[in-house]
């Protein structure tokens, strides 16, 4: 087992940084500026974390039997939340209908994140080794950046999502 802490400290330093995000946009009111700038800064740190981890931790734990069906969770999981910030993006945001999708995604997000930090991240540590953390952290850094330049916000109602 190799000391996996840095790489898993720097996914909870992102998570941190998307609870305050999401903290200030619940702050918010109605469709102002404010509102729209925090929401788009959040859809790109959660759109270019979620590639980033699924091609550094993710991709490695498939490899590791014990954690697949861990890993496969968290994935779906992943792809769920991108389906409800794309809806959240193509509703008005000066609507209680938005507020009460923001409501049910940042629950959502919150649970994602706390099961990740909580159950997933000490279980994928037994299975890791000093080649796996290395790839891992250089991977993520270097894709976390790509995904980032090119992440937008891409409005899609959650019924014309595709399968």
């Amino acid at each position: 087992m190799a000391d996996s802490s840095a790489i898993f400290d720097r996914l909870k330093q992102d998570h941190d940084r998307h609870r305050e995000l999401l903290d200030k946009i619940g702050e918010t009111s109605g469709e102002t500026e404010e509102r729209k700038e925090l929401f788009t800064m959040l859809t790109k740190e959660l759109k270019s974390h979620a590639a980033a981890e699924e091609q550094a931790l993710y991709s490695t734990m498939l490899r590791k039997p014990p954690t697949t069906d861990e890993t496969r969770h968290s994935v779906a999981e992943h792809h769920e939340i991108d389906e409800m910030l794309n809806d959240l993006a193509a509703t008005d945001m000066s609507t209680g209908a938005w507020l009460q999708k923001f409501k049910d995604f940042e629950h959502r997000y919150r649970h994602h994140i706390e099961e990740e930090e909580d159950d997933h991240f000490p279980d994928f540590a037994e299975y890791l080794d000093d080649k796996d953390t290395q790839h891992m952290e250089k991977v993520f850094q270097r894709r976390k950046e790509e995904e980032k330049a090119e992440a937008e916000v891409t409005p899609e109602k959650k019924e014309d999502a595709k399968e």
